[in-house]
């Protein structure tokens, strides 16, 4: 397992979001998608569950789009991700703009999971350091849209590769 740590100033935690921020997002789907990695650390944490982590560019990017339609709307994806993980949109928009806080957390895990193009999915687990208040991640596998998969079934493909980083996770 390749292991990333933040060693810099570790600004993912040093922030509280506002009340006003919003760290969540209920999609219609039922999913709920978190923003603030903190968050996703401590409900990762006390779930035992690892982090699915999305990086889009959700105002722009056709695949994005593309890869919500295909796979993330659908019943079996929905049901899997409510019992095998924890959501974090990793958001990179052209038409609006994120707070300064999340715009810098969303580029800092792009640099550190080295995400050059969209979508992109890391499947992550996290440690914190209590002794600097770094959060250490414990990278598993990535996954991006399912190409090659039966037209209509997307979900199919990207779950079977989902379960395969994960089952290789627990293996090890």
């Amino acid at each position: 397992m390749k292991k990333l740590a933040f060693i810099s100033i570790l600004f993912l935690l040093g922030f509280t979001f506002n009340a006003s921020a919003q760290t969540s997002t209920e999609k219609k789907d039922s999913l709920v998608w978190y923003t603030s990695l903190p968050e996703v650390h401590e409900i990762s944490k006390s779930s035992n569950k690892p982090i699915f982590g999305f990086f889009t560019g959700s105002d722009w990017c056709g695949w994005c789009m593309k890869l919500q339609r295909d796979v993330f709307a659908k019943k079996e994806f929905i049901d899997w991700a409510k019992k095998n993980v924890v959501l974090l949109e990793l958001d990179f928009p052209r038409r609006k703009q994120l707070a300064p806080e999340l715009t810098q957390q969303n580029s800092g895990l792009q640099q550190a999971f080295r995400v050059s193009g969209y979508p992109t999915v890391w499947l992550f687990t996290t440690v914190k350091d209590e002794a600097t208040n770094n959060i250490n991640i414990t990278a598993l596998g990535s996954l991006g849209y399912p190409q090659g998969a039966e037209l209509g079934k997307e979900e199919v493909k990207f779950l079977n590769d989902a379960n395969a980083i994960l089952a290789n996770a627990k293996s090890k």
